[in-house]
């Protein structure tokens, strides 16, 4: 069994290794790509002053105004120093100074370094004539063989006797002897991380049997949000009070995206980060019209699936816990790298 176990290991890591150095570097690159953007052109990202913003009617007319498009939704990253970042309605970005809705970037968001780097690492850059990401699903699939991989050398690992003392580094022995011992001590250690890092970033594709698996390790259900009904059309909207009745229902709740009307029967839809909430998943819907707040989510009050469910994105990227773990991250991320590169002497050595 063991010898079969063996092979399984070997062949799937082979067949998936191109894939796993791709996925790791860009990875790894993901978890800095915006600090590197902003590092290299400030005044394209980053705002030029401190003042107040202005007021969302005000905003959204400027900015359609000189871009010729409507808003979809406008970005605040949780660093008031960043500029706001607005998607329009023919697909196109504007990075923004919000206190006087000057347009500091306009750009293709995968042409930028982390929306290129984004794009290769969930769907290898492929979209079809209808916008489509057909490798998605492939991505998710390699992704799944490298689970694979490290439930197999986790077996390769636990299945003889002395498992503790196969958990050394003999520094003297030689370099072959160092690298399978590297490469065991390694995979053992982290193979958990690497098990629910690899899990998370499929849940992002396959959504539906990824949930129930979080179904079925965790009591209860992960909830949905509530469906919001459509609005009876008006002749004037106001923005910005609806805005600021929608802030109010969650008042220590931080903004992270302002949702635009699309059609005339939506409302207003603002993306909040509760306190309690590790990323930005309450909402609150407002009438645009009448300022009428119509439904709202406080994710911070979900149930515990629900929290695990929420926490998958700030997990897979490492920001969770401040600077230490993006390092850690980092260093995960890159570590099928060395996995590929030392099995891959491994297998020499044997041939």
């Amino acid at each position: 069994m063991k010898r079969v176990a063996r092979k399984i290991h070997l062949t799937l890591a082979l067949v998936i290794s191109v894939f796993l150095v791709l996925m790791s570097l860009t990875g790894a690159l993901l978890i800095y790509a915006k600090d590197i953007q902003l590092a290299v052109n400030p005044e394209l990202w980053q705002r030029a002053t401190s003042e107040a913003p202005l007021d969302l009617d005000t905003l959204y007319q400027k900015v359609q105004e000189q871009s010729g498009q409507k808003i979809e939704f406008i970005s605040i990253e949780e660093d008031s120093r960043w500029a706001w970042q607005a998607r329009l309605a023919d697909d196109s970005y504007a990075s923004l100074e919000p206190s006087t809705a000057e347009v500091l970037h306009s750009y293709a968001y995968y042409d930028t370094l982390y929306g290129f780097t984004m794009g290769l690492h969930r769907w290898l850059l492929w979209r079809d004539g209808e916008g489509k990401m057909p490798l998605r699903n492939w991505v998710s699939t390699m992704a799944l063989g490298f689970m694979l991989v490290l439930l197999v050398g986790f077996y390769l690992w636990v299945k003889p006797k002395q498992r503790l003392k196969r958990l050394k580094i003999n520094r003297r022995a030689k370099a072959r002897v160092i690298n399978r011992q590297v490469h065991h001590v390694l995979g053992v250690y982290t193979c958990l991380p690497l098990l629910l890092i690899a899990f998370s970033g499929i849940a992002f594709n396959w959504k539906a049997p990824t949930q129930a698996v979080v179904n079925a390790v965790l009591p209860g259900q992960v909830e949905s949000r509530p469906r919001v009904d459509d609005i009876t059309p008006m002749t004037q909207t106001h923005f910005q009070e609806a805005f600021e009745k929608g802030l109010a229902v969650f008042p220590e709740a931080a903004l992270f995206r302002i949702y635009f009307p699309k059609s005339a029967e939506k409302p207003l839809a603002l993306r909040l980060k509760q306190p309690g909430e590790s990323h930005a998943y309450s909402w609150v819907w407002v009438n645009p019209y009448s300022a009428q707040v119509i439904n709202s989510f406080d994710g911070a009050a979900a149930n515990l699936p629900t929290q695990v469910w929420n926490f998958k994105y700030k997990f897979h990227i490492g920001d969770f816990a401040g600077p230490i773990v993006q390092v850690l991250w980092l260093l995960l991320s890159l570590l099928p790298v060395f996995f590929v590169v030392s099995g891959l002497v491994m297998w020499r050595g044997r041939k």
